[in-house]
């Protein structure tokens, strides 16, 4: 049921994203910045030009065709020669996870070549472009541009062990311990009290604190990965129904009852839309 990547993967589900600033810029102005620590994250492509970035102390030289995000609340010192600046798209951005920013300030540069510098400027391009307007349609394209350049970035920069960095914290990784386990048990009774003792909080503490991180309550939680999971035995696997419901460790009618509660449809007829 569990998979290398499943802690990430649902956490990841409650992440929210705002661009609050995009632009492009030529010129000497604005890139020269000592020991800032701007509560922002930033998201730079380099288009041309020379100079360096210190980021916690740590110098580093970016290339031309080069992406890096630049962390909130990280000391950031930026240099670029004056007869040969850098030509940069960037926004600024906040990225969270429930109420964890997705870039703590433990955290370092990330920098990578764009693996197709044409594509990266077009969607910096679209974002400034659309940065300029303010309708729901223009943010949903934002939005889907940044986590776009962010997957392009971490990516191609090797940055595959970002989400187990994530999980250094303390509170971080004691959520994905609650996480892990709840998806590990759902064919099995859970109590909220249980899921409390995982993490040696009362249950009247861990209600809020669980919700503070996920958006929902830890049963209702519970009851939405069983109904996922239900969803994949239904489209991927020839088990019956009452099958699929013991394996979410529910009664057939209680299944039956909540999945269409949940989901507008039956079991059978939720199967038969995905054949």
């Amino acid at each position: 049921m569990n998979t290398p990547n499943a802690i990430p993967g649902r956490l990841l589900e409650n992440l929210t994203v705002t661009v609050t600033h995009a632009h492009y810029r030529n010129t000497y102005y604005g890139w020269n910045r000592t020991e800032q620590s701007p509560s922002f994250n930033r998201l730079y492509f380099l288009d041309s030009g020379e100079g360096s970035v210190t980021l916690n102390g740590v110098i580093h030289y970016p290339k031309p065709h080069q992406l890096m995000i630049m962390p909130a609340g990280t000391t950031q010192s930026t240099v670029t020669v004056m007869d040969n600046p850098y030509a940069r798209y960037f926004c600024h951005f906040d990225a969270r996870i429930g109420e964890w920013p997705l870039f703590h300030a433990a955290n370092k540069l990330y920098i990578s070549d764009a693996p197709d510098p044409d594509e990266v400027r077009r969607i910096f391009a679209e974002m400034i472009r659309l940065y300029q307007n303010n309708d729901f349609l223009s943010t949903l394209r934002i939005h889907a541009s940044l986590l776009q350049l962010l997957a392009i970035c971490l990516e191609s920069g090797g940055y595959t062990d970002f989400m187990n960095e994530f999980f250094q914290t303390s509170e971080q990784g004691k959520l994905a311990h609650v996480l892990n386990y709840i998806d590990e048990r759902l064919p099995y009774p859970m109590e909220v009290e249980e899921l409390a003792e995982l993490v040696h909080l009362h249950p009247n503490y861990f209600i809020p604190y669980f919700k503070k991180f996920t958006g929902v309550p830890p049963m209702h939680y519970v009851q939405f990965k069983r109904m996922e999971f239900a969803k994949r035995l239904l489209t991927y696997s020839d088990s019956g129904i009452s099958d699929i419901a013991e394996q979410v460790g529910m009664e057939l009618a209680h299944f039956s009852k909540y999945f269409k509660k949940s989901t507008g449809v039956t079991p059978s007829a939720y199967r038969k839309s995905t054949q």
